[in-house]
């Protein structure tokens, strides 16, 4: 667990870094076809480094914001808070904010990007549906999530992909006009036409893939941090056999946000094993079976 958490720190600043190298280059591209305008690129730049500083102090408070959730004490949630309380003193956790979600669909997801500012977001269809046993189940799967610090790196990952989106479609519209501007003949206005097209589609559908397979990995290990501290795999697994019998979407649905919750929270779609922020549940209960067998 100890070089999962090293990884995901490292992979932070990993993204963090490899994105601003990559607005780098598109700023300079930009730059270049609007005839070496290289305050397109300045722009670009200082937008990406800005969008990137606010997305990690502020991603947090956006997803808890969109979710609609609200902030309950003990006196209000007591249940919760004794659960949460006693894993985080098993584990040496700060104990986190805990939010709740007026919702029918059985979910849950963690935010913070370090453990000290962390929150834990329940629906209250999950208190309706889960026993004791399997609550704590899926509250140590979220601390998992926080003590991994993955968390972290989904709420980066969270910004970076909207971002990518609105560059992308920056680039669509400056490869048009630029095109036209400097080109006299069409086959010239045609390549950029394709480059912009291509840029405007490409880059977020491999920005959503990227993103799908980081998250998939983080679920597995949060259930195997879960299960350890719990030291309960089959409590774990008994959750999520109920969420697939009860599944149902969220009443506010977020694309975006999808890749944070504890189970997919989204109606099926067409190319949802493509983009499935979430691996399997029967993969996710054979694997915490298997944990159960090795104790």
């Amino acid at each position: 667990m100890y070089s999962a958490i090293a990884r995901n720190k490292r992979n932070t600043w990993f993204i963090l870094i490899l994105f601003v190298l990559g607005i780098g280059a598109i700023g300079l591209l930009a730059g270049w076809l609007m005839e070496n305008n290289w305050w397109i690129t300045a722009f670009i730049l200082i937008f990406a480094i800005g969008y990137a500083v606010i997305q990690y102090f502020a991603a947090d408070r956006e997803a808890l914001a969109m979710s609609g959730a609200f902030e309950v004490m003990q006196e209000q949630a007591p249940r919760y808070y004794r659960l949460v309380e006693n894993l985080c003193i098993t584990t040496g956790t700060p104990m986190p904010k805990l939010y709740v979600i007026e919702d029918a669909a059985p979910n849950a997801f963690a935010t913070g990007r370090t453990p000290e500012k962390a929150a834990i977001t329940v629906t209250t269809g999950l208190f309706e549906l889960m026993t004791d046993r399997e609550l704590e189940g899926v509250l140590a799967h979220e601390l998992g999530h926080i003590r991994n610090y993955d968390i972290r790196v989904s709420m980066i990952v969270f910004g970076l992909v909207v971002a990518i989106g609105i560059l992308a479609d920056m680039m669509l519209r400056m490869a048009f006009f630029s095109g036209l501007r400097r080109s006299n003949n069409q086959q010239s206005q045609v390549f950029f036409l394709i480059f912009g097209l291509v840029a405007a589609i490409v880059a977020p559908l491999l920005a959503a893939i990227v993103q799908a397979a980081i998250s998939r990995q983080r679920e597995y290990l949060a259930d195997a941090t879960g299960a350890l501290t719990t030291r309960d795999p089959d409590g774990l697994a008994s959750a999520l056999t109920k969420l697939q019998e009860h599944a149902q979407p969220l009443k506010k649905e977020n694309t975006s946000m999808a890749h944070l919750w504890f189970a997919n929270p989204l109606r099926p779609t067409t190319f949802s094993r493509l983009f499935a922020t979430h691996p399997p549940i029967p993969d996710r209960v054979a694997r915490l079976h298997k944990i159960g067998g090795e104790f």
